[in-house]
């Protein structure tokens, strides 16, 4: 059975990346009915079908997030997910959190889930889980101290459990692009983050050699006019990481965060060509895309089996890009 650093160390294995399905029952509803598609359980496990079946898949796709409604369904053949995901060399991976939750006297949430995980855990990893996902978000403008000590706790707590069970814990701070703030905030925020969240998991006794980071890019705000092209991004986002990432993490995937794909793929393509070159950035250099992966395929499925080979072809181009805005990674893995 391979180690925590052998499984975090696969899942950044060079022009791979990750392939976020995990969206919650109510979320993927929304996104069906948007593409006119009824939202049916039936309907939600044939999309996730569509995606993990798509040739090739494992070419670009190193592991797959699944929801706990798709660990449980099986392919139309037949097979569960996980065990078709590991039959195609792709590891399949549970998101474990339930959702964001206001935070007492502030105007900021914190993420749940603790509560039983433990117990939670020993069964996905039964079910063929071998990496789990929590994600914290947080809104950077007016975010106080208290709130992300908050979430910097509970992801460390969840990552301690993930490692007492023999699963790869992927610790998402996620700092929103939600907004019209300059860039300036997006790093000063996500600096703050990153270290407390680091500073928690070290209390909390993590190995960071058993860990993938899944932070967020340095960008502007989504609705600033002046948005930030990829060679500032770059440089900005691989500033934070130096900063504030030990050096034995293995690798760092980044989320996606309402980017397009090509926006997406063009500022990992840039953090990759500098981090090349930089002796500061000793982790391999990822993605761990949803929407900017899967949004084509959705669309171009609608629902219509004899759509199937198109939004496949879709996702295909997608996960292809995105491994090829890796290729410029040349640094080893951190020891």
């Amino acid at each position: 059975m391979p180690g925590l650093h052998e499984v975090a160390t696969a899942l950044v294995a060079p022009g791979r990346g990750i392939l976020a399905a995990d969206e919650s029952i109510g979320t993927m509803s929304k996104r069906l009915d948007g593409v006119g598609v009824d939202a049916t359980e039936d309907n939600r496990r044939a999309y996730r079908d569509l995606l993990l079946t798509t040739p090739g898949l494992d070419a670009w796709i190193s592991g797959i997030i699944l929801s706990t409604e798709t660990l449980g369904q099986q392919l139309a053949d037949g097979s569960p997910f996980a065990a078709a995901a590991s039959a195609r060399g792709i590891m399949p991976g549970i998101k474990v959190d339930a959702g964001v939750t206001p935070l007492p006297f502030t105007d900021a949430t914190v993420t749940e889930g603790l509560d039983g995980l433990r117990g939670r855990l020993a069964g996905y990893r039964d079910a063929g889980a071998v990496f789990a996902k929590w994600r914290a978000a947080l809104a950077p403008v007016g975010l106080s101290p208290r709130a992300i000590h908050a979430n910097a706790h509970a992801l460390a707590r969840y990552a301690a459990l993930c490692q007492e069970a023999g699963i790869v814990p992927i610790v998402e701070p996620e700092v929103l692009m939600d907004g019209d703030h300059p860039i300036d905030t997006c790093e000063t925020v996500t600096n703050e983050t990153l270290r407390a969240v680091f500073d928690e998991l070290d209390a909390m006794g993590v190995d960071p050699s058993g860990i993938v980071l899944k932070p967020n890019m340095i960008v502007s705000g989504s609705d600033n006019p002046d948005q930030a092209g990829a060679e500032e991004v770059a440089r900005r986002t691989l500033q934070v990481l130096s900063n504030t990432v030990p050096p034995t993490v293995p690798g760092i995937a980044f989320l996606s965060g309402g980017q397009s794909n090509e926006q997406a793929c063009a500022n990992l393509a840039a953090i990759n060509a500098r981090a090349a070159t930089d002796e500061a950035a000793p982790w391999r250099l990822t993605f761990s895309f949803g929407r900017a992966l899967v949004n084509d395929a959705l669309q171009g499925w609608a629902g219509v089996a004899e759509h199937i080979d198109t939004a496949q072809r879709a996702l295909a181009d997608n996960c292809r890009r995105a491994s090829e805005a890796t290729a410029s990674a040349s640094a080893p893995v951190g020891t």
